[in-house]
C-alpha cells in the first residue's frame, strides 16, 4: 500500500478527532491506548471525503477483477459513510438492522432489496477480532446474497483478517494500525511515546 494513501486515511482519522490516544475500554472488556470512533467524521467534511475517495478507489480495484452489485453496512459506524461510498460508485447500498425490525417494512435490510445472486461486498470501521462480522453478513446471505469481499477503514491487526479468511472470506483494508501510527509519528501528528504505546499494543496479537 502507497504512503500516500496511508497517509491520507491516518490524517483524516486524526484530524476529524475519530482516532484518539489514551486508556480506552473496548467491546472485548480489555483496555487498549487508541480508540476509533467512526460517527466523528461527520463533523469534517473534508476529512469524510478524503475516506470516502480511498474507499471507493479500493471497490473499483476490486469490481474490476469481480462484479459488485451492491455495498452494505451493518449500523451504526460503517452505515455512516456507506450511501456516499455507494452514491460515488453509482451503486446501491444495504443497511443491515442490529435487531430485527417489527413494524412498517419488517425485518433487518434497509435501503436497496437484495435478491438471489446478489454479490455484495460489506463494508464497515475497523476489523478486530473478526467474527462479529459474521452476525453483520448473515442477512444478506439469508436473502441469496454472496459476500465475498469485506473492506474496512482500519485493520486493528487483533488476528480478525485472519479469522475470516480462514471461513472463506477475502478481507481488505484501507490501512493497518501500525501504518496509521508510524504515519502520524512520521507527519509530527503524535509523540514517539503515542505511536510506541499502539506499537506494542498490537504485539500481542501476533502469534506468527
Amino acid at each position: 500500500m502507497c504512503n500516500q494513501v496511508i497517509h491520507q486515511v491516518a490524517s483524516a482519522l486524526y484530524l476529524s478527532g475519530c482516532l484518539r490516544f489514551g486508556s480506552f475500554k473496548i467491546k472485548s472488556g480489555a483496555t487498549s491506548p487508541y480508540y476509533i470512533d467512526l460517527s466523528r467524521v461527520l463533523s469534517a467534511p473534508q476529512q469524510m471525503c478524503n475516506l470516502v475517495d480511498v474507499a471507493v478507489a479500493r471497490i473499483k480495484q476490486i469490481d474490476s477483477l469481480e462484479k459488485i452489485d451492491k455495498v452494505a453496512s451493518i449500523e451504526l459506524k460503517g452505515a455512516l459513510i456507506v450511501p456516499s461510498i455507494a452514491c460515488e460508485l453509482n451503486m446501491p447500498c444495504v443497511i443491515v438492522r442490529k435487531e430485527e425490525k417489527a413494524y412498517g417494512v419488517t425485518g433487518r435490510i434497509a435501503g436497496a432489496e437484495v435478491v438471489k445472486g446478489d454479490n455484495v461486498l460489506f463494508f464497515d470501521d475497523v476489523i478486530s477480532e473478526g467474527l462479529s462480522k459474521v452476525e453483520g453478513i448473515k442477512p444478506l446471505q439469508n436473502q441469496g446474497a454472496t459476500v465475498t469481499h469485506i473492506l474496512v477503514v482500519v485493520n486493528r491487526e487483533q488476528g480478525g483478517k485472519e479469522k475470516l479468511e480462514k471461513l472463506g472470506y477475502t478481507v481488505h483494508y484501507l490501512a493497518k494500525i501500525s501504518d496509521i501510527v508510524s504515519s502520524l509519528y512520521e507527519n509530527n501528528y503524535v509523540s514517539k511515546d503515542q505511536a510506541d504505546a499502539v506499537l506494542e499494543y498490537i504485539k500481542q496479537f501476533n502469534t506468527e
